[in-house]
Parts: C-alpha cells; structure tokens; sequence
C-alpha cells in the first residue's frame, strides 16, 4: 500500500473539500485518506450477543416483549381475570373494588419496566448514531469518488479533443498543400 505524502493529502483535501487537512473532521480526514488508498470504508455494524452485557440483553427482551401485540393481549386478559374474579367473589375478593393492590402492581410494574425499556432505546439510538456516522462516511467516499471519476472524464475529454483539433489541423495544413500544388483548373 502507498503512502500518502502531506503533499498529496493537502491537494486532495483543497480539491475535494475547499480546506486544509487540519480544518477536516476526524471522519472527513478518514474517508480521504481511505479514498486516496482506494480501500473500502464500508465495515458490518452489528454487534455481537455476546458483545452485551446481562443487563443489556435483558433490556433489550424486556422491551421486545413489552413493546409486542403478545404483551398487551397478555397482559389485558391477566387484567380481566383479575378484575371479573375479584368482581365475582364480591365477599371473599383478595383486591376488592377499586383494586388498589392492582394499582400499586400496575405502578411497580410501569417504574421497573420505563427505564429497562428506556436503556434498550439509548443503546439502539447510540446503534443508529453509529449507523448514520458510518453511512456519511460511505457516501462522502461516494461522492469522492464520483468527483475524481468526473475528473478523469475530463481529462480524457479534453484530451481527445485536443488530438481531434490537431488532426484536424494536420488534414487542413495537407488539404492547403494541395490545393497549392494543384495546377489551376482550365490551364
């Protein structure tokens, strides 16, 4: 692998940016450098199960089954059954009406449960901040990339025309020449 002179990397930096290599972002001055050594920038994201912590994986199935169509039918058929059997057994009821035990469950319930859920979500958003770090990162090497390909289309550009105007002279300068050695027409 080459490496990349402070010469080149200025270059590039002014041409590709409009700044210096030190007025570049931490992931602009990467993403350069990576286009400059035409190396992929493109790496897998997603983190291994055994990367998390015990805390972490149970958050995050806490909040996949807290936040499912399995949790809250569940969880409304364990509170009908609560409320008709304490409804039904009036005299003998273990939380009779206004099931003030129920409440104070459905309260421990809601105090554990919030901020279990509410850490599975920092670390799914601190995922996506990645996510979105790394998919700027690939699209500005993208678009590097373009710029340069455009560049380089240019340069073919300007150089095929370049060979065409000096054919053309050539077939001009061999046309005058003929039309010089050429005797008049009717002589």
């Amino acid at each position: 692998m080459s490496q990349i002179t402070p010469a080149a990397l200025e270059e590039a930096a002014h041409r590709w940016f409009g700044k210096r290599p030190d007025e570049l972002l931490d992931s602009e001055l990467r993403v350069l450098r990576k286009a400059m050594g035409r190396r992929p920038i493109s790496r897998p994201l997603l983190e291994e199960e055994s990367e998390l912590t015990f805390g972490e994986r149970l958050a995050d199935k806490v909040a996949l089954f807290g936040g499912s169509w399995s949790f809250i039918i569940l969880f409304g058929l364990v509170l009908l059954a609560w409320t008709s059997s304490n409804l039904l057994l009036a005299s003998r009821a273990f939380d009779p009406y206004p099931f003030i035990f129920l409440n104070l469950l459905l309260s421990m319930l809601a105090a554990l449960q919030a901020p279990v859920i509410m850490m599975s979500q920092n670390r799914q958003a601190a995922k996506d901040r990645e996510a979105a770090a790394h998919d700027y990162e690939v699209n500005l090497k993208a678009e590097i990339e373009i710029i340069a390909l455009h560049e380089k289309l240019d340069q073919i550009r300007t150089k095929q025309l370049e060979e065409l105007v000096r054919y053309q002279e050539q077939q001009i300068e061999l046309l005058n020449r003929l039309l010089l050695e050429k005797p008049p027409a009717g002589t």
